[in-house]
This record gives C-alpha cells, structure tokens and sequence, in this order.
C-alpha cells in the first residue's frame, strides 16, 4: 500500500499561491495578481527560511496567516552596508535616481538588489540593504498540491 504524503515536510514540491503585506498593510508582492502560483522545494534554499519554515506541515488546501520578523526573513537593516560605484560602470544612457533598485552581482556573482540614495556627476551610493530588510512581513499562504519527496526520475 503506496501512502502519499499529504502535508508539507522537507524536499518535497508544493505549489501554492501568496500574498504579502507590510505592517501598515501595503501589498508587497502576490501570486494572486499574477495569476499564477509559484511552485517550489521546501527546504531547497528557494524561499526565505522563516517561510519556509511555516509551510512545514500545510496540507494541501489549507490556508495560513504567519508573519515572520526581519531575522526570519530578510534580516535587520545594517546601516553602514553601502558603497560607493563610479558612474562609469553604467551604461551613459541608464537615468540613475535616488530611490531605484539596481541589480547589483556580489563577489561571488550572486545577484542581489540595492537602492540607490545618492546621484552625483561621478558617484552613485548605494544601499546594500534588501529592501525588505528590518520589517515584519505578513503572509496569506494558501497550499494548493503537495507532492511527496520520493525518488524521481528528473
């Protein structure tokens, strides 16, 4: 007898759809808008890990409201994390503003977004900073499948 696993644990593939809303109840991002879920492997490094996390043991068709603290998810702001980028390495043609998000790519060609807080003639500054850093995010997860982590044949 073959017993299909019906609540999330580790590896396994869920689809679902989210919501997400900051403290004053500014929707950050949506699955629902969208209109399409998201599917992922939990416990793979696809989600951030208080997320994760909360997933751990949904069923499928269940629906939960968590709302995870700037250490569960993307960290405390760190106020001195900036740095200081010649015009130059932009193309001539890009607009820098104070407040836009440029991607950026780490040491180790990781990528990550930054915030730009100041524009000079030769400068541009920084902030290293996810823009999700130092708030408590809310979210409304609602698990459509949970697939098992089983051996397979990918």
């Amino acid at each position: 007898m073959t017993e299909t696993t019906t609540t999330v644990g580790t590896g396994d593939t869920v689809t679902l759809h989210y919501k997400g809303t900051l403290d004053d109840g500014t929707e950050f991002d949506s699955s629902y808008e969208r209109g399409e879920p998201i599917q992922v492997i939990t416990g793979a490094g696809q989600l951030i890990e208080g997320f994760d996390n909360a997933l751990t043991g949904m069923a499928a068709g269940e629906t939960k409201t968590f709302t995870l603290s700037p250490a569960e998810a993307y960290g405390e702001r760190d106020d001195a994390a900036t740095t200081t980028l010649s015009r130059e390495v932009f193309p001539e043609e890009l607009e820098l503003t104070e407040g836009m998000t440029l991607p950026l790519a780490g040491p180790n060609g990781q990528p990550f977004l930054a915030t730009v807080t100041e524009v000079t003639d030769s400068d541009i500054v920084a902030d290293l900073n996810h823009p999700m850093a130092g708030k408590n995010l809310t979210f409304q997860v609602e698990v459509l499948t949970v697939d098992g982590n089983e051996a397979s044949s990918s």
